[in-house]
């Protein structure tokens, strides 16, 4: 008798069917043969040394291309960091000194700015300049309430057809076009009688 005959399907599997793991036998020959198809399509030539060498050049070009090309962002990445990073330091020494530039101003309007103290305002008031502090708020220009923080309604002589600075308190201050402090002042309202 033959082998095959004899053969007892095991427990569960009926004789004849496939067991429930794996591939059929079927899906095996087909992916082998489609294997074998490209296999036989594709040239079986070898790469030449020269191909082999202008593929590997083509490869480390394009690695150097993308290397490169991260170092250029990250450069301006840094260089962003780097002048925020400066911009936040120039404003905090900026902030700290308000109090003594107002003081040299307070002193400047009592004519108690004499001498060597007078040499070292100016001095002070330069350097400040140099690192784009500007000083604002003037009597006589129009009323901007995105600069100019009103305290009070004052009247102004004079003919105006627009809110106008009449006081100064406090004078504003601006750092590189940002302004750190509104100028504290009074407005004068045009008169609604002229009209």
């Amino acid at each position: 008798m033959s082998d095959s005959a004899n053969e007892v399907p095991e427990e569960g599997v009926e004789a004849g069917s496939q067991p429930a793991s794996g591939p059929a036998p079927d899906a095996i020959d087909e992916a082998i043969a489609e294997i074998l198809d490209a296999a036989e399509t594709e040239p079986t030539e070898p790469k030449s040394e020269t191909e082999q060498l202008q593929d590997l050049v083509a490869e480390r070009t394009g690695d150097l291309q993308r290397l490169h090309a991260e170092y250029a962002n990250y450069k301006k990445r840094v260089d962003r960091d780097r002048l925020l990073s400066r911009s936040a330091g120039i404003e905090a020494v900026v902030l700290d000194l308000l109090p003594v530039l107002d003081s040299v101003e307070a002193a400047r309007e009592h004519s108690e700015l004499v001498g060597g103290f007078k040499l070292v305002a100016e001095e002070l008031e330069k350097i400040t300049a140099k690192y784009g502090l500007e000083v604002f708020g003037e009597v006589g220009e129009p009323f901007d309430p995105q600069i100019h923080e009103a305290l009070m309604q004052m009247p102004m002589a004079g003919d105006f057809e627009v809110a106008t600075v009449s006081a100064v308190m406090q004078h504003g201050v601006r750092l590189n076009d940002r302004v750190i402090r509104p100028a504290r002042v009074g407005v004068a309202e045009p008169d609604a009688s002229a009209e």
